[in-house]
């Protein structure tokens, strides 16, 4: 799974979800990629099992872009402790995604496979999503 190999400081603050994307909202490396539609916090754990069922599917034959990285640090506290005493323990790491937001990109393959592929990918995801590609919808 995907996590920073080191931060300046462990924990952070939550912070907003608010806004659309103004960066990385466009297919720049492959021909055809999946964009999100709604505002959400994208796991490690999201992003792995999304990139595996691509993977599956397009093998040797075309090439794979994660656009997204999941660098923010979310904490849990214990089950059943009291309040106070500080923050909890870092329990997971997130990528914080707006709306416009290209997650995957691939390329090497036709119109129709890389459809089917972004499809399969796209019901792994606990968001809409839509498939673009570098010259127009689809």
């Amino acid at each position: 799974m995907l996590l920073p190999k080191r931060t300046k400081f462990r924990k952070m603050h939550r912070g907003r979800l608010k806004g659309i994307a103004t960066r990385a909202n466009t297919v720049v490396f492959g021909d055809y990629g999946l964009q999100a539609l709604e505002p959400i916090w994208l796991t490690s754990r999201q992003i792995e099992a999304t990139r595996r069922s691509i993977t599956r599917y397009v093998r040797r034959t075309g090439k794979i872009w994660i656009r997204v990285f999941p660098d923010k640090s979310v904490t849990e506290r214990a089950a059943e402790s009291r309040m106070g005493s500080g923050k909890g323990a870092v329990s997971y790491w997130v990528a914080v995604i707006k709306p416009g937001t290209v997650l995957f990109e691939i390329d090497g393959l036709n119109r129709e496979t890389a459809y089917q592929v972004l499809k399969l990918a796209a019901y792994k995801l606990p968001i809409k999503t839509k498939i673009i590609s570098r010259e127009a919808v689809i």
